[in-house]
């Protein structure tokens, strides 16, 4: 390994995120470009963000060529258009399944075009009995008729058959009066909701009423298209507050674009009390449009060629390349390395043991060998748009706290396109794996069957123990999937990296 072999991805980052379906055209930039460039840099916040982006180095300007969407003195775009625009300059791959997908978008454009959402008032701020009188007048009605709200679209399909990518072409070609929105990814949002309820009920205090109908309204009144990425339920907290929320959301204006890997009859399944859950399933099913994204082409079994960010096993000579690296993308930064530097969440502290302001590093019991939620890996992320983890172990049932946590930081890093460096005692497909020559190490059906719908090689991953249920089987099947892809070359050259 040849520290020579590092650029162009450590040291000039293209700044649009990308998603499965999409065919890059990036122009390759020279050998020589030093890290040291100033870059002007901003986290899109979708994975169609295709905007015309500039690099300086040297008083050089490097162009990465795009598609642009339309600024604001343009004549705003419709979902379709832009589709259209989108295959016919290249960028995008033409399937017939997408394009069938993006007319029930176009359809709901349209209808949001004319739509006019009621006028929704923020939660009195008071405690007083008068404000709690209020708060029970607004919840006893609703505030608009659920039949005069838009009817939102729920997409759900296998990993990478391009959900995320139709949703943020749709976010991003919304009408341009349409200034209260939101595209959030649905487990941030979720950790935002529990927030709110915890202070509502802290404001109503010990005789207050029920908080989600303030919540639901607070979150009405900041955005009336709401478009959440990655919808799952999972824990009985969600399920019970959501049961209430969607219908109070809906019952303010809310319009919702839902991307999932899973029907709607098919969430919380086996769910503790997920009777109680019924009801706000039925309620997706009814208020909207329910759709699959069968598509033609599974974008995930394109070949990638490997970029090399992940190193194994737990030498001198890897780690010494790995500390190579860090120092690479350290060197340069306008703020030497620190050293625990301290992040807040929710009131606790996440100490960093070495960082700049834009890349971190931490030792694997740093970050999975402590109590960590994913608040705590999305606030990671949000601050560090490169990470380095050393020291992964690999790891058995006796671990299984640590590699769900592992899990939850790795969905945090995809989600925020976050360029991620490992050092693992083994390759890092199989640290969750069973030995190979152990008793009972064979795959079973179930286990082959969710490798295959997200495209993973059972030889190359392997069988793991450790996780039992559907849900725990997916969210490690999905994993082994995003590792994969964030050790592509292509996922090194389009992280934001910041």
């Amino acid at each position: 390994m040849r520290f020579s072999s590092l650029p162009p991805y450590a040291t000039a980052s293209v700044q649009r995120r990308t998603s499965a379906g999409l065919v890059r055209h990036h122009r390759a930039l020279p050998r020589g470009v030093a890290r040291s460039a100033v870059v002007q840099r901003c986290r899109y916040n979708s994975s169609l963000s295709l905007q015309r982006d500039k690099q300086y180095s040297g008083g050089r300007e490097l162009h990465v060529r795009d598609v642009p969407l339309p600024s604001s003195s343009q004549v705003a775009i419709s979902p379709l258009q832009q589709y259209y625009r989108l295959v016919e300059s290249g960028t995008l791959r033409a399937d017939d399944h997408q394009e069938r997908i993006i007319k029930k978008l176009q359809r709901l454009h349209n209808d949001l075009v004319r739509y006019e959402p009621p006028n929704v008032s923020h939660t009195p701020a008071s405690n007083s009995l008068i404000s709690r009188l209020f708060t029970r007048q607004l919840g006893a009605s609703p505030v608009v008729s659920t039949e005069n709200v838009p009817k939102g679209l729920y997409l759900y399909g296998d990993v990478g058959t391009g959900k995320t990518m139709l949703m943020d072409l749709f976010y991003n070609t919304l009408p341009p009066h349409i200034k209260r929105k939101r595209r959030v990814h649905f487990h941030a949002f979720m950790i935002d909701v529990h927030k709110r309820v915890h202070a509502m009920k802290a404001k109503l205090g010990a005789r207050g009423g029920d908080p989600i109908e303030p919540v639901a309204r607070d979150l009405a009144q900041e955005a009336y298209v709401l478009c959440f990425d990655e919808f799952q339920v999972t824990d009985i907290a969600d399920a019970m507050v959501l049961r209430q929320l969607f219908e109070k959301l809906i019952h303010n204006g809310v319009v919702c674009v839902i991307t999932s890997n899973r029907h709607p009859d098919e969430l919380y399944k086996n769910g503790i009390q997920r009777q109680s859950f019924i009801p706000c399933i039925e309620l997706l099913k009814e208020r909207l449009e329910v759709t699959d994204l069968d598509s033609g082409t599974d974008y995930r079994r394109i070949p990638r060629t490997l970029s090399h960010v992940y190193y194994d096993p737990i030498t001198p000579e890897n780690k010494s390349e790995f500390d190579k690296i860090f120092r690479a993308f350290t060197s340069h930064s306008d703020e030497p390395v620190v050293r625990n530097r301290k992040l807040h969440v929710w009131g606790r502290e996440i100490l960093v043991p070495e960082s700049t302001e834009s890349v971190a590093k931490f030792d694997f019991l740093d970050l999975c060998g402590k109590p960590m939620s994913a608040a705590d890996y999305i606030e990671i992320t949000k601050n560090f748009g490169t990470i380095f983890v050393s020291d992964v172990p690999k790891m058995s049932l006796n671990q299984k706290d640590m590699a769900r946590r592992f899990i939850t930081f790795i969905d945090a890093c995809y989600e925020s396109k976050t360029k991620l460096f490992v050092l693992s005692e083994a390759p890092i497909y199989q640290i969750f794996s069973d030995d190979p020559n152990a008793k009972g190490g064979e795959i079973s059906d179930h286990m082959r069957s969710v490798m295959d719908d997200l495209g993973l090689p059972s030889d190359i991953i392997g069988t793991s123990s450790m996780f039992t249920g559907d849900e725990e089987l997916f969210a490690f099947a999905r994993c082994c999937s995003r590792l994969v892809q964030m050790g592509s070359k292509e996922w090194a050259e389009t992280a934001c990296g910041r």
